[in-house]
């Protein structure tokens, strides 16, 4: 499963495991929810930028930045 969220931080980690060496930790809030998931990001995804993240990727991550989305994603409202 994919999700759309926002970068709104980033986690700092000294130690990690090995599998985690070249990944960037963020903190992404999912679109159109209140969540906040912590994913892998090898892409160079910044503060206020949306991304493509994959759940449940691989054994080590439960998610991975897969793509940085290009602009701003337009919503239609909800009835």
């Amino acid at each position: 499963m994919m999700i759309l969220g926002e970068v709104v931080g980033r986690v700092v980690a000294t130690k990690k495991d090995d599998n985690l060496v070249g990944y960037k930790l963020l903190m992404i809030q999912t679109v159109g929810e209140n969540n906040v998931i912590v994913a892998g990001d090898k892409l160079g995804a910044g503060v206020g930028e949306y991304v493509i993240v994959a759940l449940q990727y691989a054994d080590l991550m439960d998610a991975v930045v897969v793509g940085i989305v290009d602009e701003k994603p337009m919503f239609k409202e909800m009835k």
